[in-house]
């Protein structure tokens, strides 16, 4: 099968993807990039740890897999900006690490390129380096002037990349907004990809699902996943008609036990969750932009909640929303029953 334009330069190539650790949706929009690459032959290697590694094994069991600390970010229930901030040392070490880690692969075992998944130290000068991002633009709590240092910081690594693959549309009709198109752009070769799915390559677009029946889908980082899981097993008790929950745990062995009408899962394979997803009449999830990707895939109604103090989510929840491709509530004013009524009555514009 021939390569998709934006992965030519590729083809045949034996190369190295990995995603950042920060939640699962870098590991999951790898998912159709690394079935493309393989339809183009290339022989394709994968590296990271914990759970994005229990993905990907589980998604491509045949492929190689090399062990490769994350960055390891540690989230707060409060103070989120704060938090991170005072993270930065520690990201700028791992970056460090990780350039130096990938300099020792390519030697030992003659990697021709490297697709890094918004891991800024993973480019080598001898080798062709593409950088996958959705946001050119950060955007940040603490104002304007924050953001601008932000960009710089973010171009400062971009650049250094032969090549950046944005997943969204280039014109106006996209999805991510001022995090895809700023005003700005780095000076490192761009390519706007299409948005990237794993689940939308197993069924048609649309399907109107099984009517009231709800999938929610719970990711992100701790502890709020654990905050809105808690707050969606309390409300689903209340649910007259049928859900599925996926906890967005792979490889967690505690269960929450199912009833006849709400059926729980850590973890589903992506045509397991594509086949979940087409029996809803709503998705319910983070505003996370690899499950936004997905919706948009599926041409799915959503009821998305941000990750309070995540500001890329926080933002695109507000795009969204604007442009009414979905029905967006604030974590703590979430009520699963009066959310789905509210849902019911918007007016969807895939």
């Amino acid at each position: 099968m021939a390569a998709k334009n934006y992965m030519t330069v590729l083809a045949g190539k034996k190369l190295l993807v990995v995603p950042l650790d920060w939640g699962l949706g870098h590991a999951t929009r790898c998912v159709p990039v690394i079935r493309d690459l393989l339809n183009s032959n290339c022989e394709v290697w994968l590296a990271g740890e914990g759970a994005q590694e229990k993905l990907l094994r589980e998604e491509f069991p045949s492929l190689p897999f090399l062990p490769l600390k994350g960055y390891r970010v540690q989230y707060a229930k409060t103070a989120f900006a704060g938090k991170i901030l005072l993270q930065i040392p520690s990201i700028l070490r791992s970056i460090k690490e990780e350039k130096r880690w990938l300099k020792e692969q390519v030697t030992k075992y003659g990697f021709e390129a490297v697709i890094s998944d918004n891991r800024y130290g993973l480019y080598d000068e001898n080798i062709f380096s593409v950088f996958i991002t959705h946001q050119l633009c950060i955007k940040s709590s603490l104002g304007k002037w924050s953001e601008k240092i932000l960009q710089k910081w973010n171009y400062k690594f971009i650049n250094r990349f032969n090549e950046c693959w944005i997943p969204d549309e280039e014109g106006d009709n996209n999805l991510a907004g001022e995090l895809s198109h700023p005003s700005k752009l780095p000076k490192v070769h761009l390519k706007y990809i299409g948005p990237l799915s794993r689940l939308s390559s197993f069924s048609p677009l649309g399907g109107g699902g099984i009517k009231d029946h709800l999938l929610l889908i719970l990711s992100g980082p701790e502890p709020q996943r654990t905050i809105l899981e808690n707050k969606v097993v309390d409300e689903i008790a209340k649910y007259p008609r049928t859900a599925t929950i996926v906890r967005g745990l792979p490889g967690e062995r505690n269960i929450i036990p199912s009833t006849n009408t709400i059926h729980f899962y850590n973890h589903l394979s992506s045509k397991e969750l594509n086949a979940e997803a087409m029996k809803a009449e709503f998705i319910i999830s983070r505003s996370g932009y690899s499950t936004i990707m997905d919706i948009a895939g599926l041409q799915k109604k959503s009821i998305l909640i941000p990750t309070p103090g995540q500001t890329e989510q926080e933002y695109l929840a507000d795009h969204l929303m604007k442009k009414q491709f979905a029905f967006c509530v604030d974590q703590n004013s979430f009520s699963l029953l009066k959310n789905v009524e509210e849902a019911r009555n918007f007016e969807y514009r895939f």
